[in-house]
């Protein structure tokens, strides 16, 4: 059943019915015709089987047709339909295995709308592949990052009850490393939990300025002050998340640098830019271009057991989400720029925020 309702079936049947109705329509007209010019021109003895002949051969003329146009209309609909069964059964292989390698990889032919869709598919497919693939390496960096901690802290508690003249104070110091360590696996969690919240998308936007986010960050961070330039930008997003990119992007300065700066700042009209600057170690580029990865921190952290490898993931992802981007480069004494470019909200900026106190002061800890 499903065989004769397939689409192939349903072209070449409806190819057919319209070859057969249109020669039946002409042959139905000449034979009206022939018909009034056999009773003029015939006699009358004679015109039956005249007529009989006609509709005889008219018959097997429309048949003849209509097998014709099935033969045809059948090898048509196939090579018409040829992407279509070469969609789905890459589609198939897809679904039914593991290999997201599989395309469709249309042969050189007519750039119609099955081609289009075909180019597409296999698109469409590229993306997933990145997007399993990146999933994949996250989950097993993320497994490996989760487990060296829990690694630590059982093999400090186990060396701590192995010794039975252990002193309260090397207890101490045990449970404090202990405490420093489950520290370090809560930030991390932390981080892994935003990181999949900003990659599922954005679903409520507000005003947000990017002022007052920062003033936030810096509270979070338990700075005073930072030196740069703050000036009030309204942008469309999440206030939690916008806050958390100035947030990772001064961490990241200060674990990974020193000196850092923090400009908040419209640029063009329709852009709103958050850029933080830090001084440090000279950078290769080629690492550069790996930092906004899960995991990458770019080698040694200044500060043991701060760094995670998924500030500047997260701020990427925040990013993406709002329709902006993060761009990274060297600077060219040693150091690194952060730059978050977002589309700015129209409406006029509310008044300054508290992190536009924060101008031209050094990094403070309170």
């Amino acid at each position: 059943m499903r065989r004769w309702s397939s689409l192939r079936v349903r072209l070449t049947l409806g190819c057919v019915a319209l070859v057969v109705v249109l020669n039946a329509g002409v042959l139905g007209l000449s034979w009206g015709l022939m018909d009034r010019h056999l009773e003029r021109t015939v006699p009358a003895q004679y015109a039956t089987d005249v007529a009989s002949e006609l509709a005889r051969q008219y018959v097997l003329a429309v048949v003849g047709a209509g097998l014709l146009a099935l033969a045809l209309a059948w090898a048509g609909a196939g090579r018409l339909l040829a992407p279509v069964r070469r969609i789905a059964a890459t589609a198939r292989r897809v679904g039914e295995g593991d290999d997201l390698r599989e395309r469709v990889r249309l042969p050189d032919g007519p750039q119609d709308e099955l081609h289009d869709l075909a180019v597409t598919f296999d698109g469409m497919l590229d993306r997933v592949e990145g997007a399993v693939g990146a999933q994949r390496r996250f989950v097993a960096n993320a497994s490996h990052e989760l487990r060296t901690p829990l690694t630590s802290i059982r093999a400090e508690v186990e060396v701590a009850l192995d010794d039975p003249d252990a002193t309260a104070e090397e207890l101490r110091a045990v449970l404090r490393s202990v405490v420093e360590t489950g520290e370090g696996a809560e930030r991390l969690i932390d981080g892994l939990l935003v990181l999949a919240g900003a990659t599922d998308g954005v679903p409520r936007r507000e005003p947000v300025d990017l002022a007052d986010a920062a003033g936030r960050a810096l509270d979070q961070l338990g700075l005073e002050r930072v030196p740069g330039r703050v000036e009030p930008v309204v942008v469309r997003g999440d206030d939690v998340l916008l806050t958390r990119v100035v947030v990772n992007l001064v961490e990241n300065a200060i674990v990974h640098g020193e000196d850092p700066e923090l400009d908040v700042r419209r640029e063009d009209g329709d852009r709103a830019v958050v850029e933080v600057r830090s001084r440090g170690p000279q950078l290769d580029p080629q690492l550069v271009d790996r930092l906004h990865q899960p995991f990458e921190r770019g080698g040694r952290t200044r500060r043991e057991g701060r760094g995670a490898g998924l500030g500047l993931s997260i701020v990427h992802q925040v990013a993406r989400a709002h329709g902006g981007t993060l761009r990274l480069h060297a600077r060219p004494g040693g150091g690194l720029v952060a730059r978050v470019e977002l589309l700015a909200d129209p409406l006029p900026a509310p008044a300054v925020g508290p992190a536009a106190r924060r101008d031209e002061a050094a990094v403070t800890p309170t």
